[in-house]
């Protein structure tokens, strides 16, 4: 078995023209990613840095919708998971049973909602459970313990830790605040326990998988996209780039493959 994490990475559906997403996605699997976020465009996307807002941008720019979004996902034959990712407007808009027996018919396994709390999640947790589809929740370092009780109770799939203050350390120290909050939700919770927000270097990658279950890499992968892949021309850099972000999650004596644990 493999000594390994989760490399989950997330690209912004769009912002390169959509029919080239398989090829993008193939990229990424060659490289060696294990899940893949799959962005959906939101005019106010309030909780992004601004790489991923300026992506969202362009991609809306280029009349991106959720339906198109979602018609070509189903192009793609991923060996990996596929998770959307986004906000609750548009899947209100699109409704919510629709919406999930789409990204279920489209070969989506689970949806990220970002500003979906689980208190208010009974209906799309339900139109979700209904189809098959994992609904993964967020928890931040000001989460109460009440809320990352809710999330652990609703969440299926993985949990996805965000560290608000990004991930920067000396050497191979993983920041307090990271440790402590991964600590705070595999308290209650057996689901993995993934790691994302300021996630740029394999460095960052090696860190957060001393302590979590995998690591979620998105500004930088959306700003490589958009420098390098230029059709497809940049293909070989992108794979370089990942494959050097999955090595970083070998971790010694970690007894288990942990990169399997969703999907």
């Amino acid at each position: 078995m493999r000594n390994e994490k989760a490399l989950v990475l997330f690209l912004t559906a769009g912002d390169q023209p959509l029919d080239q997403l398989p090829e993008i996605v193939s990229a990424l699997e060659e490289g060696g990613a294990d899940v893949i976020e799959m962005g959906i465009p939101f005019s106010d996307p309030f909780g992004e840095g601004p790489t991923i807002q300026a992506s969202s941008q362009r991609a809306l720019d280029n009349g991106v919708t959720p339906r198109k979004i979602l018609s070509a996902v189903s192009t793609i034959h991923a060996k990996v998971p596929i998770v959307t990712m986004g906000y609750y407007n548009p899947i209100l808009r699109y409704g919510l049973a629709e919406f999930a027996l789409a990204s279920r018919s489209a070969g989506v396994t689970g949806t990220i909602v970002s500003d979906l709390v689980p208190d208010e999640a009974e209906a799309w947790c339900s139109a979700s459970l209904s189809v098959g589809i994992d609904t993964i929740f967020l928890v931040a370092p000001t989460s109460t313990e009440q809320r990352i009780d809710e999330v652990c109770a609703r969440a299926t799939g993985f949990v996805y830790a965000v560290s608000r203050t990004g991930v920067t350390g000396a050497e191979n120290q993983v920041p307090p605040d990271v440790a402590a909050l991964v600590g705070r939700i595999k308290a209650k919770t057996n689901k993995p326990v993934c790691v994302g927000f300021g996630i740029s270097t394999p460095a960052h990658v090696s860190m957060v998988c001393q302590v979590a279950d995998g690591a979620v890499v998105g500004s930088y992968l959306v700003n490589l996209l958009h420098k390098e892949w230029n059709g497809g021309e940049g293909r070989n850099k992108v794979v370089e780039a990942v494959r050097a972000l999955k090595n970083a999650t070998a971790v010694p004596n970690a007894g288990t493959n942990q990169s399997g644990a969703y999907g």
